[in-house]
């Protein structure tokens, strides 16, 4: 088989990787990341004393007081993930670690982006393409859809 020919087979088998593999791939990929970070801020149910130091000391953020921050932070770098791994509502809990992404990013780890930008990266793919169909969204949309769309007669059509 010539070389191009070699490519092309390549091309083939990777094209049938279907995005609900991706999805959940995703979404394991960038839950693995915060759900690790909330983990190093609790000791059982209760917030470690260290957390609300590295909030009042160096991960400063405007807007919000350093004790609030700390468990604003790690309530959902605890809670995002769970319901992300889920693929329940995910958009919108991606859409709520990219929004801490972007503040790590702006306000305390400014020279950390080629690290966040592989965060960013995975966010928004779930963000626009949604969470694949490995997850309860696609469950509860497709049962949606199925039972709420209309059948619309022949001649109207």
């Amino acid at each position: 088989m010539r070389p191009i020919g070699w490519l092309e087979a390549g091309r083939s088998v990777a094209e049938r990787i279907p995005y609900s593999l991706l999805g959940l791939v995703y979404r394991l990929a960038i839950v693995s990341v915060f759900w690790r970070s909330g983990r190093t801020k609790v000791d059982g149910l209760s917030i470690r004393a260290e957390a609300f130091v590295l909030f009042r000391e160096e991960y400063r953020v405007p807007l919000l007081p350093p004790d609030v921050a700390a468990y604003v932070t790690t309530a959902a770098e605890h809670v995002f993930p769970v319901l992300l791994v889920l693929g329940f509502a995910s958009r919108l809990w991606a859409l709520g670690l990219l929004g801490m992404t972007m503040v790590i990013q702006l306000f305390v780890y400014p020279s950390g982006w080629p690290q966040h930008i592989v965060w960013i990266a995975l966010l928004l793919q779930i963000i626009a393409r949604g969470p694949g169909a490995l997850s309860l969204d696609h469950l509860i949309w497709s049962r949606r859809h199925t039972v709420a769309t209309p059948r619309i007669p022949a001649a109207v059509r």
